[in-house]
Formats: structure tokens, C-alpha cells, sequence
């Protein structure tokens, strides 16, 4: 048995929940996989999945084995990039889940120098605004914006960013321009709903010691940035939403900001990544550079 290729095939058989998809993934057959994992509980003397036709569930005996072995494989990784790498310089993939528009107005326009300074390390981005499960879908690192609700991931600050209410000026002309919060409610709004929960995530205004929370309403709601941008953008009604991602058409005149004199806290952002898991140096040096650009945004 070829220890070292079972474990792999294991760990993959865990992340992916299924015999069909780690073999996809790792391009062999699924009785190579089957044949694997069968001699690695023989050599181990323990049985590491349970299977019925219709489930595969991880034993405590294979959750313990998972979680002692998958640190020591992704060193093992790093160690032999290590001594292969050219110029001392990281390389390899990185998995990285990243909001919508993050991902467009942040990330991507300035990943030339990025890969400019990394020219060997590649990124496989995962692009929604639906949260991720790092292990069983094998994410190196998730970028999230809000409040921390993760316990159990480990977590790096990136920056945060400030917030923009705004609209189109066909939109203001029609509808004329509120100059308190409290007047949304007369307006459409173009609500933004969480992917995973379905519920709204109300708009926060803040002057001095006085606060409003508005959920609005309008013609359409929408789980994705980039689609809540369109439809502002289509003059469909007001939006609230980073001020990084509307500044463009601000400065061209397509979008107009209201209500400039209330503004919420600014926005957290940060990158989180399993605790268990060897933080390879490829990935540490993609969030170094997250952290600089991040701290290039207002």
C-alpha cells in the first residue's frame, strides 16, 4: 500500500463527503479510491468510514485520524514545494472563497501585481456571497465582511470600508431625494437578503447619537452584490452599500449619494482559515497582500 497516497485519498474521501466526487477530484477510478481506503483500515486496524448505499458517515476512529494527519499532510506539501520552488519565492494553489463584489471591485483589478510579485502561486477564487464550509469544500481561506460569527476558525483582520447610500439621478428626479432615513420609507429600496438565511439586512444610519435602522422596500431583493449594484444601477431604487463599490459610477455621474451626513460604523473585514490546518506560506503571503490592499480602501 502506498501509505502516504491512501491518506490523501481518505482526507479527500472526508472533505468531499463521497467515494464518487474525491475520485473526480483526484482523477482515478472510484475502486482505486475503495481499494485505498479499504487497505488503509486494514493497516490501521480501525474502521475510518462507515458506508451504506445511500450514506457515508466519518467514524470517530476517521475523524481522529483526519484531524492528526491532515496538518502533517499539508506540511509535508509545503516541504516539498519548499525545495522545488524557484527563487525562494512560494508557489502552488490557493482556494479562496471571496464575496461578489469584493471579488470585482477589489481583488481581481489588482491581482496583475499580485502575481507580479508571486508569479508561481495560482488562485482557484470562489466568487458568491454564500457562506462556505472550509473543510468539505477544501477552502484554504474565506473572505467575509461583518461581524464575527465564526467560533471556530482561525482569523485575521484585513481593514474595513465605509458606506454609500445612493441612486440614480433619473430615479431622484422621479422620486425626488430624501434628506432623512426616516424617509426611505416612501421610497423603493433595493433590500439585500443573506444567501444562507433568506433575511433582510437592514440599512444603518447613524448622526451623532442618533440611529435608524431601515429594511425599505422595493421592487426586487437581492442575495449577491454585484446584482444589488445592477439594480441600482438600472434605477430600480436607492441602494446602501460599500462606498469602494459604487465610487466609479459615483465619479461618472450615474450614481448620486444621499444622505451623506448619516453614516453607519465603517464595515469589518476579515480572512478567516481553519485553525487546525498548517498556514502554507503561499497562503500566508496572499493574505499579507489582501491586508495592504485592504488598507488602500476607504
Amino acid at each position: 500500500m502506498d501509505q502516504l497516497l491512501a491518506i490523501r485519498v481518505f482526507a479527500r474521501v472526508v472533505e468531499s463527503g463521497s467515494f464518487t466526487k474525491a475520485a473526480d477530484s483526484l482523477n482515478m477510478p472510484k475502486t482505486t479510491v475503495s481499494k485505498l481506503i479499504g487497505q488503509l483500515e486494514s493497516h490501521l486496524g480501525v474502521r475510518l468510514l462507515q458506508r451504506t448505499t445511500r450514506r457515508l458517515t466519518v467514524t470517530a476512529d476517521g475523524t481522529s485520524y483526519y484531524q492528526l494527519t491532515h496538518p502533517l499532510m499539508n506540511q509535508l506539501e509545503d516541504i516539498d514545494q519548499g525545495f522545488s520552488q524557484a527563487q525562494g519565492l512560494p508557489r502552488g494553489k490557493i482556494r479562496v472563497d471571496i464575496g461578489g463584489s469584493t471579488a470585482t471591485m477589489l481583488v481581481i483589478p489588482q491581482l496583475p501585481k499580485f502575481f507580479a510579485r508571486y508569479p508561481d502561486i495560482k488562485l482557484d477564487l470562489g466568487v458568491s456571497d454564500r457562506p462556505v464550509d472550509l473543510i468539505s469544500e477544501r477552502v484554504d481561506c474565506v473572505i467575509r465582511g461583518g461581524p464575527l460569527t465564526e467560533q471556530t476558525l482561525a482569523v485575521r483582520r484585513l481593514g474595513e470600508v465605509s458606506w454609500t447610500t445612493c441612486a440614480t439621478p433619473q430615479y431622484l428626479a422621479r422620486h425626488g431625494t430624501p434628506t432623512h432615513p426616516e424617509q426611505l420609507a416612501d421610497h423603493q429600496v433595493i433590500t439585500y437578503h443573506s444567501a444562507s438565511t433568506g433575511r433582510i439586512l437592514p440599512a444603518h444610519f447613524q448622526r451623532g447619537s442618533e440611529r435608524h435602522q431601515i429594511e425599505g422596500k422595493g421592487p426586487v431583493s437581492v442575495n449577491e452584490s454585484n446584482a444589488h449594484l445592477a439594480a441600482g444601477l438600472a434605477g430600480l431604487g436607492i441602494i446602501h452599500t460599500f462606498s469602494y463599490t459604487v465610487r466609479p459610477y459615483v465619479e461618472r455621474g450615474e450614481l448620486v449619494p444621499i444622505l451623506t451626513d448619516w453614516r453607519p460604523a465603517a464595515y469589518p473585514f476579515h480572512v478567516l482559515y481553519p485553525p487546525n490546518r498548517h498556514l502554507s506560506n503561499r497562503v500566508r503571503v496572499f493574505i499579507d497582500w489582501l491586508v495592504e490592499r485592504f488598507a488602500q480602501v476607504d
